[in-house]
């Protein structure tokens, strides 16, 4: 077990490395490091002074070496502008660069500076994944007992009305993308003028024009604005766990060993209890690890329309706004979330099944 998780951890690293540098040299081309300089110098400089700006503020050199530099296995860069101030990525300008440590990366704890959020990006984006993380527990809150639920009755009915109805439900929420359930949603419960607030409120069942609010705020977490984000997100995750989990299901009831213990005399609800739902959920644990890197990628659009400041929202304006240093910022965390779950998928996945753990 312990050579499983040493390969499984020496490859997560390796793969950690060539991910970050890939998005590193994509953020580093040319075209974005003539608009980070013209933003944050002048519209209105020179070639030269971009070539100048570039250079002085550590952009220039091998891609390699910058990569290095970044990580914090490389000395930082130093340089005097052109009036005699001392620059350099491990102090301030102006600063001694002899007291300055040589190594200030990311593994140092240096995630540089945001240009769109004037500050530092690993404080900044600490409070952004803070306020997605309450979004993703309560997701995974309603969306895992909900899939599993349905995904076991229909497994248990298989070919009945029951067992229809909830697959159709499953592959339409499964079908309908995060953007339009949003849209579907705001316009049936949180719109002034269409879908059931406006028969709500002439009916005198609600106080303000709206069931719901359209935006939520993670500075104000309340029922009514928190809501429609969490259903956005849970909805189609519910569709795709319920269908490998009725798929597995149904596999489960027709093995032998459940038959054996229905003829035993054994009562239903105790085979589905006690001998068919564990190994049933076998196949459904790995998808639900598999969820957490797909709501990242699902609170980038459900943040977005509903205006939640978190990390989905903040990773929109760093590639809106040219920050590369956020964007490198929210890159990491990504990747981290990403080959950090995969590991925890691959050794629950061994536990859970004995035929993996014993050979």
């Amino acid at each position: 077990m312990l050579i499983f998780v040493a390969r499984r951890v020496g490859l997560m690293i390796l793969t950690a490395f060539v991910l970050t540098f890939v998005v590193f040299y994509l953020t580093n081309l040319p075209p974005n490091l003539e608009k980070l300089a013209r933003s944050e110098g002048s519209v209105r400089m020179s070639d030269e002074s971009v070539a100048a700006w570039i250079e002085q503020n550590g952009h220039g050199g091998s891609v390699l070496g910058r990569y290095g530099q970044w990580l914090g296995i490389v000395p930082g860069w130093s340089n005097v502008d052109e009036k005699g101030v001392a620059r350099g990525r491990c102090f301030e300008a102006g600063s001694d660069p002899a007291i300055a440590p040589r190594f200030c990366g990311i593994l140092q704890g240096d995630w540089g500076f945001s240009t769109f959020a004037k500050t530092e990006v690993l404080p900044y984006l600490g409070g952004m994944l803070a306020s997605t993380g309450w979004l993703m527990l309560w997701v995974m809150i309603v969306m895992i007992p909900t899939s599993l639920v349905i995904g076991v009755v229909a497994g248990m009915r298989e070919g009945t009305r029951t067992d229809r109805v909830l697959s159709t439900f499953s592959i339409a929420t499964t079908a309908t993308p995060e953007y339009v359930s949003g849209v579907i949603l705001v316009a049936l419960l949180a719109s002034p003028v269409t879908g059931l607030s406006p028969l709500l409120a002439e009916w005198g069942w609600i106080d303000g024009k709206t069931l719901f609010q359209g935006a939520s705020s993670p500075d104000n977490i309340t029922f009514w604005s928190f809501t429609l984000p969490v259903l956005t997100i849970a909805l189609y995750g519910i569709g795709y766990i319920a269908r490998m989990t009725r798929a597995s299901m149904t596999e489960v009831m027709t093995a032998q060993y459940i038959r054996t213990a229905r003829l035993k005399g054994v009562s239903f609800r105790q085979v589905v209890m006690r001998h068919a739902l564990r190994n049933a959920l076998i196949a459904p644990f790995t998808v639900i690890m598999l969820q957490f890197p797909w709501l990242l990628n699902g609170v980038v659009i459900v943040e977005t329309l509903f205006n939640y400041k978190g990390f989905g929202w903040t990773l929109v304006q760093a590639a809106g706004n040219n920050d590369i240093n956020l964007l490198l910022g929210c890159s990491v965390v990504a990747v981290f979330v990403v080959l950090v779950t995969q590991l925890i998928s691959d050794i629950g996945y061994v536990f859970l099944n004995p035929r993996i753990r014993l050979s």
